[in-house]
């Protein structure tokens, strides 16, 4: 018989997405065998969902849980997409915002309320979980629920007995802290479980330290990250709880979803592409590219792209001081994504100044991303911390090599060219530091112009390599299997 696993989160492609967590929700459960595991998937049931999604979800059933002293609705709606079973837990009070999150009291009261409703929903439902898959710290209270209280025979009977619960860290510096006066208030949790070696972290309360606490299992998005957590450097105030749950704890790295991101079939690029004829008709989408852009046309001229949050933590401040440099004539620059102001001025700075050989697209646009991966020859992720990261993934598929900081998921995923033996898939530096960077740059330019047999031989390599959402699902698997 297939076991029951339930992902619980708080956005999932293609309903409602702020960040990689979406991805990974949306896409993984696809990729387990079907034949052992029957995997399904439960969110909040938001307003700002588009309504085509909305529109084909069907009512189950409603009924009222106590919170905060007291009685609150609890709607439950479903829908099938992509052969998975999706969840809905409806309640207007919690979300009908115009965002998924807003502002710290509010989103405790809301995510501790979503957390009690998918325990709940599971019996409703009579889908007796043998593993609850949480997702960050908007999940972290269900292992406590489940624990302290849904364990209890007199309050639930057997059926939550002997359920277990994986809690996965997708970035440990969102953590769901607040003031445990309030926080008791809000969760009903006893005085008791607010101590140091519970939810109690520097004098305030912490969904997430709970979720790890209390989990059967721990797991973060690729090994690197699930070692660099154990120091203080990134480990943002639970180094020593992650080292004391050591032994509990696992990397997978995520993967993308190979349907979407092939560049053989993806529909919003100008030209398609496969490992057998990127030298031939890869250029067709830089030159489409630069003609969109108003940069000039010229498919020999070196192309970095960078997609990403414009933010101290993307490395955003090493490219701050050495941009006049990347900038040199042979080369062009592709900007998109959000963020800071200063960022997003620096870049449109820099578009006004050298508009032949920069462009600055301060917005998302998903077709436009798709084409960037296409067009450029490199692409650059200078991160701080990044605990898996996707666009080095996305890069590599599209044969655009990646330029990165060794650090979590980079430097697990992008293996740094070496010349003397042939290998590699991209190129990497690694002490957080300007001018390694830009030698990093200057090195893969180098490669680019002189070496072109060589460069093509690291495409193909990138190209080559497998991170679709089936290998990470194999481990997901024995990882069940093991609890």
């Amino acid at each position: 018989m297939a076991k029951k696993v339930i992902f619980a989160a708080s956005e999932a492609v293609p309903f409602i997405k702020t960040g990689g967590l979406a991805d990974v929700v949306g896409s993984l459960p696809k990729a387990f065998d079907k034949e052992k595991y029957d995997v399904r998937v439960i969110l909040p049931k938001y307003r700002i969902i588009p309504e085509r999604y909305q529109s084909q979800m069907e009512y189950v059933m409603n009924f009222y849980i106590e919170l905060a002293g007291k009685w609150v609705y609890v709607g439950v709606f479903q829908m099938q997409l992509d052969g998975i079973t999706f969840y809905f837990i409806d309640n207007e009070y919690y979300f009908s915002g115009d965002r998924i999150y807003e502002d710290g009291l509010w989103d405790l009261e809301k995510f501790a309320y979503f957390s009690k409703a998918c325990l709940n929903t599971l019996s409703a439902i009579d889908f007796k979980a043998d593993i609850i898959h949480c997702h960050d710290w908007q999940t972290g209270l269900i292992p406590v629920y489940l624990k302290n209280e849904y364990w209890n025979p007199n309050n639930y009977g057997d059926f939550y007995q002997n359920m277990k619960t994986v809690i996965t860290i997708h970035n440990l510096k969102f953590q769901g802290r607040w003031n445990i006066d309030d926080m008791m208030r809000i969760t009903g949790l006893g005085a008791y479980l607010f101590t140091s070696d519970k939810l109690e972290s520097y004098q305030a309360g912490n969904y997430l330290k709970g979720g790890l606490v209390y989990a059967d299992w721990i797991t973060t998005v690729s090994s690197v990250y699930a070692d660099e957590i154990k120091y203080p450097f990134y480990g943002e105030g639970l180094d020593g709880l992650i080292r004391a749950r050591a032994n509990n704890l696992t990397g997978i790295v995520n993967g993308i979803d190979y349907d979407e991101w092939d560049p053989e079939k993806d529909p919003m690029l100008i030209q398609n592409y496969g490992i057998g004829n990127f030298a031939e008709e890869k250029v067709k989408n830089k030159t489409a590219l630069q003609e969109e852009l108003g940069l000039t046309v010229d498919g020999d001229r070196f192309m970095i792209g960078l997609i990403s949050r414009l933010t101290d933590q993307k490395g955003m401040d090493l490219i701050d001081c050495v941009i006049e440099q990347i900038c040199s004539e042979d080369v062009q620059l592709v900007v998109l994504g959000t963020g800071e102001a200063r960022y997003e001025n620096l870049f449109r700075y820099y578009e006004w100044k050298y508009h032949d050989r920069v462009s600055a697209n301060i917005m998302y646009d998903n077709t436009r991303s798709h084409r960037i991966y296409a067009a450029c020859d490199a692409f650059l992720m200078p991160s701080l911390f990044e605990p898996c990261g996707l666009s080095q993934l996305m890069s590599l598929r599209y044969g655009t090599l990646p330029i990165v900081r060794e650090t979590g998921g980079l430097k697990e995923t992008v293996e740094p060219y070496n010349e003397y033996e042939n290998t590699g898939t991209g190129f990497s530096f690694a002490n957080y530091n300007a001018h390694d960077m830009l030698h990093t740059i200057e090195y893969a330019k180098g490669i680019y112009y002189n070496r072109k047999k060589d460069w093509n031989g690291i495409v193909k390599r990138a190209m080559a390599s497998d991170f679709s959402w089936a290998a990470s699902a194999r481990k997901y698997e024995a990882l069940y299997e093991q609890l």
